[in-house]
């Protein structure tokens, strides 16, 4: 039996060995804003009682939008009006690449909800407005930002560390797609140093325009917001470049309750920077905003910046600044 002295040797021989090591990495004060963004703006979803393979169905939702929007997008456009656009042979192989990789995203997500037991959902009827080659590239931009959002803000719903690896494997990829989309249009690969994540509701909400019908047992238990679209400045294909203070006017059903624009954004304190909103006038472009942001219309402006279902009115619109 080992005596007081040696278990109080060993004991400080660990404190020791512990105190040598170096300090575990802690979370900068951002990093603990988007974690933090991540949770609170999902605390709705939650509560709607969505299981993993309802997280899955919801991804696979996406996944045949975008895969559906490659497919028309490149049987409606030849290769030349890709080409005219400034894209050489690789990058325009590497374009229709994207594609594939979104249709076997479907595979895998299919597969996976299969395995759980349950009928996965099929595609729907889609309208995405194309008009040329240009506006297809600079939509595919958004579907893509719009899938890291999605699954960054569906993660801290998943509960199996199974299905959170493998929207993980997806996840990356779809960065990596928006960062070629970004490059290839000219402007910058990475505009800004963290991606920001959306719940639900606000994702569906950003394809529901796209979605024309979709078959019977195919439809999310999900409710879009009230669609929201920006009137002035006039909206671009791609990337705006606007200074801080511009006013911003914007046209909505719900226009008449809203009290304030929230602008989501991984550089905004808490997730969202709020700014007065006046139906006849708009409201104000935050400062420090870069890359891919998202509009809303709401009802407070809470000052942890926290943006919830329940103050959300209208939007979001997808904004992408220089």
């Amino acid at each position: 039996m080992p005596s007081i002295m040696k278990t109080v040797g060993v004991v400080a021989g660990l404190a020791a060995v512990a105190c040598a090591l170096p300090a575990q990495p802690k979370l900068s004060a951002r990093q603990s804003n988007i974690y933090s963004l991540a949770k609170r703006q999902n605390a709705a979803a939650a509560a709607l009682g969505l299981a993993d393979v309802d997280i899955l169905q919801f991804a696979l939702t996406l996944e045949w939008l975008e895969a559906s929007f490659y497919q028309q997008g490149f049987a409606k456009f030849a290769d030349d009006q890709f080409t005219a656009l400034g894209l050489n042979a690789v990058q325009l192989a590497d374009l229709k690449g994207i594609g594939s990789s979104e249709q076997s995203h479907v595979g895998l997500l299919q597969s996976s909800i299969a395995q759980a037991g349950v009928q996965p959902v099929q595609p729907c009827q889609y309208n995405f407005g194309f008009t040329d080659a240009a506006g297809m590239v600079a939509t595919a931009a958004i579907l893509e930002s719009v899938g890291i959002s999605a699954y960054l803000g569906a993660a801290p719903l998943v509960s199996d560390s199974k299905i959170l690896s493998t929207a993980a494997s997806i996840l990356t990829i779809e960065a990596r797609h928006q960062s070629f989309i970004r490059i290839a249009s000219g402007v910058a690969a990475s505009p800004s140093p963290f991606d920001t994540p959306l719940g639900p509701k606000a994702i569906f909400s950003l394809a529901a325009p796209f979605i024309q019908s979709c078959p019977a047992g195919s439809n999310l238990i999900l409710t879009a917001f009230p669609t929201l679209k920006m009137t002035s400045p006039a909206p671009v294909a791609g990337v705006m470049a606007l200074a801080q203070g511009t006013m911003l006017s914007f046209q909505s059903d719900a226009a008449s309750g809203a009290k304030f624009c929230g602008f989501t954004n991984s550089a905004a304190l808490g997730g969202t920077a709020f700014s007065a909103f006046d139906p006849a006038k708009g409201c104000a472009l935050p400062p420090n905003l870069a890359g891919t942001v998202y509009i809303t219309l709401t009802s407070a402006a809470p000052t942890s910046g926290v943006l919830t279902d329940d103050i959300t009115l209208a939007g979001p619109l997808v904004m992408n600044l220089s």
